[in-house]
């Protein structure tokens, strides 16, 4: 009787370890892909370098200042989502290149124009158009 009482309590430490080993692993686990994504985050940088008001058409040159590669998934002009080629736009590191938005704009107006990474990376400002 009194010798299964050490096993007891040497199986009950020995299931302690391993629940507490168990549990730190999730959380290291949890606490790289967090720390990953964010730091991934951090080091997009999107930059509007240039726009032209084209007929019919705003070209966007933008320019990746970044750590790390990426695709833009929206552009707004005056908080209104457009279409823009090409679709599946993206730049590597200190990359640069135009992006075309089709869009009928008035001469001498000021324009709101906001490109959207897929990480929700924002560069906004805003732009007047040349006068006739």
């Amino acid at each position: 009787m009194q010798d299964t009482k050490g096993i007891s309590s040497v199986l009950s430490n020995l299931l302690l370890m391993v629940i507490a080993v168990g549990a730190m692993s999730v959380a290291a686990t949890a606490t790289h892909f967090i720390t990953g994504n964010l730091r991934e985050n951090m080091s997009e940088r999107l930059v509007i370098e240039d726009v032209w008001f084209k007929n019919e058409e705003i070209a966007i040159h933008l320019r990746n200042v970044g750590k790390t590669s990426l695709r833009v998934s929206a552009i707004y002009v005056n908080h209104t989502p457009q279409l823009f080629t090409p679709p599946d736009f993206s730049l590597e590191m200190n990359q640069h290149s135009w992006l075309n938005v089709t869009y009928s704009w008035s001469p001498g107006s000021t324009y709101h124009i906001s490109a959207v990474s897929s990480r929700g990376t924002e560069s906004a400002d805003s732009y007047r158009t040349p006068s006739s």
